[in-house]
């Protein structure tokens, strides 16, 4: 029996129907990327639904008060016209929101949800406490500055079947072994904060995907011997390197991500084009993946529909 099996990807969302638009992290500061990235969902076929004031709502650096950020996201939930969920940026704060979500309604009513970066530990939650689906990819505000591949990745994701196989030319083999696991991860930062509490995912024999950006090298170094030392990375079957913007030199990464994994020999993919640049293609966290180093390909199981 397939591993995915037992997790299950929440309904496509037909063109035509709801899409919510929540803020579980920072405001939106940039207004005219959120406009944009609005317009571009309703260009997309789809109708958008945003609660009241979420475009002005803010407190520091966070988008409002944490009841308001959580109860945004439960109501979008708990609204049979909304089929789906995207984030309207990162930044921080959803963490804050865990324990104010109530993941028994979530699993009563899948929908897909898609968000990337600070949204990292929502998909992390999500999985563990309802075994759904849910994919990293962009959010509205980081719609504008994608290329036209992310575009319709992100379209493809929300609307039918995953697809069964990504290849991309500028993917760097570090170590080329094959390995199979369910895909888990997303910000290396969120992730690392993750470890020790009850919404940390499943690492054993998973495939680790890991993105940043605006990160001192230094810090990336402690997070990934942070990941080493509390026995996570002896853990996982594969890892998988996107885009670490403004964090310094990427191959001094890849380096030192090689080193912390020599002694298991398996497989290291850099370049791939999941994080903070332009091409941020959509995958699923919860899915059963395979790392084919001889093609360079990742190949997508396709989960059961929920």
């Amino acid at each position: 029996m397939s591993r995915t099996s037992k997790r299950l990807l929440p309904p496509p969302v037909a063109k035509g129907e709801t899409i919510g638009i929540f803020a579980p992290a920072g405001p939106i500061v940039d207004q005219e990327a959120f406009s944009t990235g609005v317009r571009m969902l309703r260009e997309m076929g789809f109708e958008v639904r945003l609660q009241r004031g979420l475009e002005s709502r803010n407190q520091g650096y966070l988008a409002g008060h944490d009841d308001e950020r959580a109860t945004e996201i439960m109501d979008l939930w708990r609204d049979p016209e909304v089929k789906g969920l995207v984030a309207a940026r990162g930044g921080y704060g959803s963490l804050r929101l865990l324990d104010l979500l109530d993941f028994n309604l979530i699993a009563t009513m899948p929908k897909r949800l898609i968000g990337f970066s600070d949204l990292t530990v929502l998909h992390a939650a999500i999985l563990k406490k309802t075994k759904q689906l849910s994919l990293h990819g962009p959010m509205v505000a980081t719609l504008p500055k994608s290329d036209q591949a992310s575009v319709d990745s992100f379209v493809q994701a929300l609307t039918g079947r995953l697809p069964e196989a990504i290849k991309v030319k500028e993917l760097e083999i570090l170590r080329g072994e094959n390995a199979s696991g369910t895909l888990i991860g997303g910000n290396l930062t969120n992730l690392a904060h993750l470890i020790g509490t009850p919404w940390e995912p499943e690492w054993q024999g998973a495939i680790l995907l890991l993105e940043d950006i605006g990160e001192a090298p230094y810090r990336i170094d402690r997070m990934l011997h942070h990941l080493k030392s509390s026995g996570r990375l002896d853990q996982v079957a594969g890892l998988i390197l996107g885009t670490f913007t403004d964090c310094g030199d990427a191959e001094t990464i890849w380096n030192l991500t090689l080193d912390l994994t020599k002694e298991r020999c398996i497989p290291v993919w850099a370049n791939f084009p999941s994080g903070h640049g332009s091409r941020n293609l959509t995958l699923p966290l919860g899915g059963d993946v395979t790392l084919d180093s001889n093609t360079g390909t990742l190949r997508i199981e396709q989960p059961a529909n929920g």
